[in-house]
């Protein structure tokens, strides 16, 4: 039976408890199988043998994700349904060739959704915690919000989707219908 994979891009293993834990909950609540890797120990059989994959966010001051771009460029190829959250997105756009941008964003924020994505539209209420965001310039993304930063993207072919919020906080049945969607 397939599973979804997690991915940890944590380098401090007490970030678990805050960035990958939660999505495991969310995940097991599904009914759904799983199981979680560091990206560090991440191999082409774990990417094979996943159903969906989901990318989890970390820490603020936690960037040693970006020096490893190579461990991540399968994104490109993989023909399954893949979720980066946070830096899972920032990762998912560096993988195209976007650039990242500072902003620190700290904190509750009102985001318009101008189209329905996984299962949100309107205006939310997510929580930000980022120093960085995607320049999403090219032709590879749909956006789904209104204003500079892109806050929800999806792939225009193949079914990658990012968030630079962190739906675990507010918006759990996001990250359900990533699982669900057929």
């Amino acid at each position: 039976m397939k599973k979804i994979l997690i991915i940890s891009i944590c380098k401090e293993r007490l970030h678990y408890y805050e960035f990958v834990k939660p999505i495991e909950d969310i995940v097991k609540k599904s009914g759904k199988k799983f199981f979680t890797k560091h990206y560090t120990k991440l191999n082409s059989l774990d990417v094979e043998k996943a159903e969906r994959i989901i990318i989890c966010g970390t820490s603020l001051k936690d960037n040693d994700f970006m020096k490893h771009l190579k461990n991540f460029m399968w994104i490109k190829t993989i023909d399954k349904p893949v979720l980066g959250i946070c830096g899972g997105m920032e990762i998912i756009g560096m993988v195209y060739q976007e650039k990242l941008k500072n902003n620190l964003e700290i904190g509750f924020y009102e985001e318009k959704f101008t189209k329905e994505f996984l299962g949100i539209y309107g205006i939310q209420e997510v929580y930000h915690l980022h120093n960085y965001y995607v320049n999403f310039l090219s032709k590879y993304f749909f956006f789904f919000t209104e204003g500079k930063i892109a806050q929800a993207v999806r792939h225009r072919e193949r079914e990658i989707y990012g968030v630079l919020f962190h739906p675990e906080v507010r918006q759990k049945n996001l990250i359900t219908q990533f699982l669900e969607k057929k």
